[in-house]
């Protein structure tokens, strides 16, 4: 990936570089878990706050919503201010947000609180993956920003069951608490361990602006978000439906939001080396297998055991889109990449809250049996998006394509 920041060296101490990623994966794995942790403690939460499911699923939609806003606007105000500088402001306003989470007494103070913490989740990721890019030398830079990013499929396996534990026994806000002592400790890595990065020339803002309303960046981010939807409307509700319709216990639910983490890393694993090997053609056919991998789970969905399998492979095939969805937004702004980047987690967390949203409407007009048709719909939809996609690069040839950038 081009970043807009000089090609400065390694720091001299290399024995500092894993630490200095650990750092960034640690605010990873921490972003991570507010943004999917309330997917397990729904029915919890929705108890405590006396709302119902689909008003505690809307906990979901604000923080992408927060994501969505929060990412372009501070990368328009920030993006001339030194990198590491921003990431402290980023997480003291991650650790804030979380802080105000633990004690907030109402529905909709934690609603402002996790909008505020979603404030810095996008303008993190996208300066944490450059930053990380440049701690290391040129050929161990794909690496590097694959160590970050694994802090978000890390949280999925670790973190969310985890912390959902922690929700069941000690109350749901004990699982706020944690994330934000590991916000604090990220901070103190990040002060401590990251150095700072001249920047010799900064892309202005309509050139990162002209790289973002590229009309083919605009399709894969809409395509993004449609896959983001899909999985979104389902995962939002998992548990009430695992516990409502398929019968499962409380504490049995925790297991089972890990073995789909386990699908979510092999998903991204395998996704990261299809779209090496063929991009879009991977991709289109990632949407199509996550089409029918959901709409099999209303035949499984009563049966604890093929629900279980079924959850496992819709765990590898939704996370599979995601390494390719990523690659072609950073291949087709590659010349100024930052806002592109930043805004795909916009776009992407749009969905995430479309998901929810429209998850909740059905579950309030039809029923929780009505949620795997809906995410189905989704997949399908962006199955076509990714098709119309790759079908206007064959015709544009010689144009706009899938361009090879420097990590």
């Amino acid at each position: 990936m081009n970043s807009s920041t000089s090609n400065a060296s390694p720091p001299a101490k290399k024995e500092r570089f894993p630490l200095s990623l650990l750092c960034l994966t640690l605010g990873a794995f921490a972003i991570g878990m507010t943004e999917f942790i309330i997917m397990g403690l729904l029915p919890n939460v929705a108890h405590d706050l006396g709302v119902t499911i689909p008003q505690a699923g809307q906990l979901i939609t604000s923080y992408a919503l927060g994501v969505a806003i929060g990412a372009p606007i501070l990368t328009v105000f920030t993006h001339k201010l030194p990198q590491k500088k921003l990431l402290v402001i980023l997480m003291l306003i991650f650790i804030a947000g979380n802080a105000v989470s633990v004690i907030a007494p109402t529905y909709s103070l934690l609603i402002g609180a996790r909008v505020i913490t979603a404030f810095a989740h996008g303008t993190f990721l996208g300066v944490g993956t450059i930053i990380a890019a440049r701690l290391v030398r040129p050929e161990k830079r794909a690496g590097a920003v694959s160590i970050v990013l694994a802090g978000l499929t890390v949280a999925n396996i670790i973190g969310v069951p985890f912390g959902t534990f922690i929700g069941q026994q000690l109350g749901w806000r004990a699982s706020f608490g944690a994330i934000t002592l590991l916000g604090i400790v990220s901070l103190l890595g990040i002060i401590r361990f990251i150095p700072v990065i001249t920047q010799d020339k900064i892309n202005s803002l309509g050139e990162q602006f002209r790289g973002l309303i590229n009309p083919q960046v605009l399709l894969i981010l809409l395509t993004g978000a449609l896959g983001c939807g899909s999985l979104f409307s389902l995962f939002t509700y998992i548990t009430p439906m695992l516990e409502n319709i398929t019968g499962y216990a409380e504490h049995s639910v925790t297991w089972i939001l890990v073995l789909f983490g386990l699908g979510v890393t092999i998903g991204n694993i395998v996704g990261g080396k299809l779209a090496d090997w063929k991009l879009m053609p991977s991709l289109i056919v990632n949407f199509a297998v996550l089409a029918v991998v959901i709409s099999i789970l209303n035949l499984t969905l009563d049966s604890p055991v093929l629900s279980v399998i079924n959850i496992f492979f819709w765990g590898i095939a939704a996370f599979g889109i995601m390494p390719g969805i990523q690659l072609r937004i950073m291949n087709l702004a590659h010349k100024a990449p930052l806002l592109a980047t930043t805004s795909s987690h916009s776009a992407l967390n749009l969905g995430n809250a479309g998901g929810a949203y429209f998850g909740g409407l059905a579950i309030t007009h039809f029923g929780l049996e009505s949620i795997p048709w809906l995410s189905a719909s989704l997949a399908i939809l962006g199955f076509l998006g990714a098709w119309l996609s790759y079908a206007i690069s064959r015709r544009n040839a010689g144009g706009v394509g899938q361009i090879t950038t420097t990590p």
